[in-house]
């Protein structure tokens, strides 16, 4: 025992022992060998003995684990485990009621969380986070990224969770939650997260050199006004343009499209991972138009031909004036589009 306790009870391996099986140790008293008086307490996973010899008075206390003040260790485990991998309290009792295994109450894994887990977990969180934002203030340019996570889908959030991360160490630099009634609507949180990480970043002294948000457009007219460099995620873009390209591909004389929505899936990556401004990331994405038509030279001067080597012809090349080409070409090209590509992250993404 003395072993036991010279280690971290977190670390102690713990194993199913069914309640005959114990019983067995406690029947007869170990000094004269006769039937002894055993009483049983149990606390959810916890289960204490004491055995008592009528004939020689001996007596033992047994535990089935330690206990910190009256809180059986095992149980405060167990809730922990529970917590810190989103795992459901109610589907963890049905599997223990399945085995007969003894839980505590749901109000027990409550309180452990209250008095406990999140205590814990807030501690550790604003200890990390003041080391993260020591290390920024000492860099001379830091990129973050931005990106709010609601709830429910559409204009009817009532919370959403603001993300500011550092995306050279890709770790998260702070989190803010907002209330849709604190800022007259769900459309308007994202923007209020954005304000309240920036406000933390500027008042420890980080010093950005961009960041990387969505095309929201508040987000957008307020890193505008506020003359702080803004790149666009392109996986929000590429989202958006292959469920065109899908929804377009089921219509008739449009089934060419869905043998390029990888191809152009790939393309918006690579024009983001490869240029180093805005004009050019727009000549290498409109030359997937040229592409498509086996025409590998361009007007652009910025992009004059594509790099891959030449290929063999292949039954999925397009015409120029077909209903498949009009509609890739529609969807490619058009302002909002364009303008957004010029943007397209060239660092990192959220």
């Amino acid at each position: 025992m003395s072993g036991q306790e010279q280690n971290p009870r977190q670390t102690i391996n713990t194993s199913i022992v069914y309640e005959t099986c114990l019983m067995e140790l406690f029947e007869s008293c170990p000094v004269c060998k006769r039937v002894c008086d055993v009483q049983t307490r149990r606390i959810g996973t916890f289960i204490s003995v004491q055995q008592l010899c009528p004939h020689c008075q001996f007596t033992r206390n047994w535990n089935s684990q330690p206990v910190l003040g009256s809180t059986p260790v095992g149980n405060l485990q167990l809730s922990v485990a529970t917590y810190v991998n989103g795992a459901s309290f109610y589907k963890l009792s049905k599997v223990f009621k399945a085995m007969n295994m003894q839980l505590c109450k749901y109000n027990t894994f409550r309180r452990h969380a209250r008095m406990f887990i999140e205590p814990a977990i807030v501690s550790y969180w604003q200890k990390s986070q003041e080391g993260m934002l020591q290390k920024l203030h000492a860099e001379e340019k830091v990129i973050v990224g931005g990106d709010m996570r609601a709830d429910s889908p559409g204009h009817y959030a009532k919370f959403g969770s603001y993300t500011m991360m550092d995306l050279k160490n890709n770790k998260v630099v702070d989190l803010q939650l907002v209330q849709s009634n604190e800022v007259g609507g769900s459309y308007h949180m994202e923007l209020e997260g954005l304000k309240r990480s920036l406000e933390l970043l500027k008042e420890r002294g980080v010093t950005l050199d961009c960041i990387v948000t969505d095309r929201h457009l508040q987000i957008q007219k307020f890193l505008r006004e506020s003359s702080i460099t803004q790149f666009f995620d392109v996986w929000h873009i590429e989202k958006g343009i292959s469920k065109q390209l899908e929804k377009a591909a089921k219509k008739k004389d449009c089934e060419k499209l869905r043998g390029w929505v990888k191809s152009i899936r790939n393309h918006i990556y690579w024009t983001a991972a490869t240029s180093t401004t805005g004009p050019e990331r727009v000549a290498k994405w409109t030359s997937i138009l040229n592409h498509v038509q086996d025409i590998h030279s361009h007007d652009d001067p910025l992009f004059p031909k594509c790099l891959h080597p030449l290929r063999i012809a292949q039954y999925r090349w397009m015409a120029a004036g077909t209903p498949a080409f009009h509609k890739l070409e529609t969807i490619l090209s058009t302002k909002r589009i364009l303008k957004a590509v010029a943007k397209l992250s060239p660092h990192h993404q959220t």
